[in-house]
């Protein structure tokens, strides 16, 4: 039994152009970013010795369309790459099955593109917000359309514009390190410390999996500890504006086991479950896909290649850590221990061309594809699903 293959689709105004794509997210490993790889379907007597040209944009929108007023603009729209996609220039770029599958089924008139993006483009992000039309974050898009230069005047008839994704997944290997920390907290005209100590299992989480964080309490103040509160907090920073806010995306509140008096020791775990459900409605969280979509999960974490600067990344840039706060009453004030980790999208085995397909054609495969409207398709399935 061969797995239908699910394409999108969208057709320019005019219909003499019809772009295809196999999926939406284009992954970057922090060393290469894939391509955003798709087929266009031409009608070459409409061309008349014109070229098609494949663009993607980037927009950075970090302020509400509506108070752009005298002037004042809060977004910012970059062009990454501009390639000449038919005919093509040079050698003709690799394909993937998917590709093969769509050309044999298309017929002659079907050509397939690769549009390659630079490594220092920043990863899709949106930031949660009620009160706008237009999403704020990094959005990409793929332009495709006919004219002779690049640089010419779009025209809505010849021309298809589809939303596209840059994604990041965990490393393929998965780090053992657990990470931990201890802070202590000493208090004015009392002798003695208190000692906080926060261990995570692990360095990774997936989206969907619970934060477990073991807390282990030494008292050696004078002090009571009356509870104690474990939250996960998202770091958003965003580079346009030099600016950096936090939102608590999970949060639990204990006073079992307590109070701790002065003398006592206190062994506890705490888990917590951040999902992009449970903060629909808190304004600025940080998403990797718009509200609407049915599987949109909070905004991963931002990953650097190796040897490269944290500072030295562009657009939104998102961090987790866990957050513990024992409260010692109005007088003692409070001892806050944050401890780093990394939300991320598990590492798939394979790209889209996992999805089984087969190496030998024939009339049964290069029907088993299912044409998908792109405009349909864009409130939800924006992650591709096994």
């Amino acid at each position: 039994m061969v797995n239908a293959v699910k394409v999108f689709k969208k057709t320019a105004p005019n219909g003499k152009l019809t772009v295809y794509l196999g999926r939406r997210d284009f992954v970057d490993n922090t060393v290469t970013t894939e391509p955003v790889d798709g087929v266009v379907l031409l009608d070459n007597d409409y061309l008349k010795g014109r070229k098609v040209f494949a663009t993607v944009t980037v927009t950075y929108r970090f302020g509400r369309e509506e108070d752009e007023v005298m002037g004042l603009n809060f977004s910012k729209e970059l062009q990454l790459t501009a390639q000449q996609i038919y005919p093509t220039t040079g050698k003709e770029p690799p394909i993937n099955e998917v590709q093969d599958r769509l050309v044999r089924k298309l017929g002659a008139t079907a050509h397939p593109f690769a549009v390659t993006l630079p490594g220092v483009a920043p990863a899709s992000v949106q930031l949660q917000s009620h009160e706008t039309a237009k999403p704020l974050g990094v959005i990409y898009e793929l332009k495709v359309f006919v004219a002779d230069t690049p640089d010419e005047k779009l025209h809505k008839r010849n021309s298809v514009s589809l939303a596209v994704r840059k994604v990041q997944y965990a490393p393929q290997e998965r780090s053992t390190r657990q990470p931990s920390t201890l802070v202590s907290k000493g208090f004015t005209l009392s002798a003695g410390k208190l000692n906080l100590e926060v261990t995570l299992e692990k360095d990774i989480y997936y989206h969907g999996d619970q934060v477990v964080a073991n807390l282990g309490i030494n008292n050696c103040s004078r002090k009571t500890v009356k509870n104690i509160k474990c939250s996960v907090v998202q770091h958003v920073e965003v580079t346009m504006t030099n600016t950096h806010f936090t939102r608590i995306v999970a949060s639990l509140e204990s006073k079992e086991g307590c109070p701790i008096t002065p003398g006592s020791n206190l062994q506890k775990t705490f888990q917590l479950h951040p999902t992009a459900t449970t903060n629909k409605n808190k304004g600025g969280v940080a998403m990797d896909g718009k509200l609407k979509d049915s599987d949109a999960n909070l905004a991963s974490s931002t990953l650097v290649a190796v040897g490269q600067n944290p500072n030295d990344a562009l657009g939104i840039v998102i961090s987790y850590s866990v957050r513990v706060m024992l409260n010692c009453g109005a007088l003692g004030g409070e001892l806050v221990a944050d401890l780093p980790f990394k939300l991320v999208h598990p590492s798939p085995v394979n790209m889209i061309v996992k999805k089984a397909l087969p190496s030998t054609p024939s009339q049964d495969v290069e029907d088993n594809i299912v044409f998908e409207d792109f405009a349909r398709i864009r409130r939800g399935m924006s992650v591709d699903q096994p």
